[in-house]
């Protein structure tokens, strides 16, 4: 049996081992430095393709930003997808104080407005900057933290009353594929994912039960929009069992979500393109997006 350190490290390395690679366009959705889409074109040359709207991972911290799925980007286009790689206002890149190590998770309200702006605005941006695209036809997918963002861009209409991301009707999407995300905050929460993130992105202890009731996929079910859920049963960093809990609530809801879970894979390898699991995860986006 492969030690799970060990084994995390390597998929890691691989994961982030392949060269950024430029986009073919990119447009800004707000003022800020970080409010932007790259696109990237089918490189099937076809037009009128389905949208994939790519939300990346990293904890919602400052340092990982949406280069490192820039490959897997370019691997959805050269599989005939047209793809949007979405970037957002993530925490500071000043460590915490009190004795916490690393920068705080997130950036409260700042990343889910970005989220939302940009969900909203990506129909005519891709219009004006990739005619390839359909934007009638959207599957958003996300990573980890971009997991959880992707669900929560879904579930927008069942937000609480009140909440300024919340949409009239559900959102114009094929569906969502959400790659290991971190998509039960209780669940995440007493496991300690990625160091204590979650009570960081929703400002610590006093805010948490507010603020988690707007933005805990799990708390915003059903959402009627087709979810599938790709986790590795090895992964290390976003254990499968914070996923379950989602599945789990969903199906408490009333709502069918599917879930694949891929043997002998961790975290990282369904965002390397030279991973098996990463083919899997292209197949449940064609299948929702097509």
């Amino acid at each position: 049996m492969p030690d799970p350190v060990a084994r995390d490290a390597a998929e890691e390395a691989s994961a982030m081992s392949h060269p950024a690679v430029a986009p073919d366009a990119s447009a800004a959705y707000g003022d800020h430095p970080d409010q932007v889409v790259d696109f990237y074109a089918p490189r099937s040359g076809h037009a009128a393709v389905p949208l994939v709207v790519v939300l990346h991972g990293g904890a919602w911290r400052a340092p990982y930003d949406r280069q490192h799925v820039t490959p897997f980007a370019d691997f959805l286009a050269r599989r005939g997808l047209a793809v949007a790689n979405v970037e957002y206002r993530r925490g500071r890149e000043i460590p915490q104080q009190r004795g916490d190590a690393g920068p705080v998770a997130g950036r409260w309200p700042e990343t889910f407005d970005d989220v939302a702006a940009a969900l909203d605005a990506l129909p005519d941006l891709a219009r004006k900057t990739l005619p390839q695209a359909d934007p009638r036809r959207i599957v958003v997918t996300g990573h980890s933290a971009g997991g959880q963002l992707a669900l929560w861009a879904a579930a927008r209409h069942v937000l609480p009353a009140g909440s300024p991301w919340r949409l009239a009707a559900p959102p114009a999407l094929r569906g969502v594929v959400a790659l290991a995300p971190i998509a039960d905050f209780g669940a995440a929460v007493e496991l300690g994912v990625c160091g204590g993130a979650v009570r960081q992105l929703l400002g610590g202890e006093e805010q948490y039960d507010e603020r988690a009731a707007h933005t805990d996929p799990s708390a915003l079910l059903p959402t009627g929009i087709a979810t599938v859920v790709v986790q590795g049963r090895a992964d290390v960093v976003v254990p499968q069992s914070v996923a379950a809990a989602y599945v789990d609530a969903a199906a408490k809801a009333g709502e069918t979500v599917g879930w694949t879970l891929l043997e002998e894979v961790g975290h990282f390898p369904l965002i390397d393109p030279a991973a098996d699991a990463c083919a899997v995860v292209a197949e449940e986006i064609a299948q929702l997006a097509w």
